[in-house]
């Protein structure tokens, strides 16, 4: 079996309405050239708002399911391919959380998972707006693969990916914003990105799945984010990579015939001494 995935490497356009039109058409755009799993960027509706505290910005969340599920429900139904989408979701005024959904190839909701891990510094508040998630880590049998979700820090975590694959993912999909702040750029900005890439690559290779992160691109003062989206086979190869700066579709396809041919004869799983990781739970041993 081989599946096409699509990521879109999108900037801020401005109003929600705008950005959610765009990505419309290239959710149609990426279908065309034959992607069947198509995936967003971390909150893509609009800009990455938490760069500052601001209470203002609760106005921009929405229940899940909502009104953006059931356009994408559409969207995915009339272009038969799955749709990966990061949305600020509203669970009670008061309680939100930062949740992609998962919308399979005939348009039915499959369901939603909730970032775990909240990062809090300078221009990422995101303790201020978001809970933990507190939905696991799912795991959905889409009609073009068993897919499986990180948000964003969730990917610096390789206990995140463990789950997903033990629960049977072979593709991990990462809406993402990453960027660099102007003051570390120069002495840090290459190792950052490299560091972004090698941990999740590293991912891919240890649970031997098909790895996509999928990056923002554009300058939100102060942060330049900087792409660099990618897709990693199970060896931890970038089978494709998009540009630092430039908005694109970036697609590659994906064997899972081959991975499952793979996994048979690097046995990670088999060989997991489960009997020796007490105390993996605690914050210090």
């Amino acid at each position: 079996m081989k599946t096409k995935i699509a990521l879109l490497q999108e900037k801020n356009r401005g109003s929600a309405e705008d950005n959610f039109n765009r990505s419309l058409k290239k959710i149609k755009q990426a279908a065309e050239q034959g992607a069947q799993v198509i995936c967003t960027q971390e909150l893509f509706l609009g800009d990455y708002f938490c760069r500052t505290q601001d209470t203002r910005n609760f106005d921009r969340s929405e229940t899940i399911p909502g009104d953006t599920t059931a356009r994408l429900q559409q969207a995915a139904k009339e272009n038969d391919v799955v749709i990966v989408a990061s949305l600020f979701e509203r669970a009670l005024h008061g309680l939100y959380y930062n949740t992609s959904i998962v919308i399979d190839a005939d348009g039915s909701y499959l369901g939603k998972y909730r970032k775990n891990h909240i990062p809090q510094d300078p221009y990422f508040e995101e303790k201020f707006y978001f809970a933990p998630g507190d939905l696991g880590y799912p795991v959905w049998r889409t009609q073009y693969g068993t897919i499986g979700i990180m948000i964003c820090w969730d990917q610096w975590y390789p206990e995140s990916a463990r789950m997903l694959a033990l629960k049977g993912a072979e593709i991990i999909l990462v809406p993402t914003a990453i960027g660099w702040l102007p003051e570390e750029k120069e002495e840090l900005g290459y190792k950052q990105a490299l560091s972004w890439k090698q941990v999740q690559k590293g991912h891919a290779v240890a649970n031997s799945c098909y790895y996509a992160a999928v990056n923002r691109v554009g300058t939100e003062e102060p942060i330049e984010f900087f792409g660099q989206s990618f897709i990693s086979d199970f060896y931890g190869e970038a089978i494709a990579e998009a540009s630092v700066d430039k908005e694109e579709i970036l697609i590659a396809e994906c064997d899972l015939g081959a991975l499952r041919e793979h996994r048979k004869i690097w046995p990670f799983f088999r060989d997991r001494r489960i009997d020796t990781y007490q105390g993996l739970q605690s914050r210090q041993l």
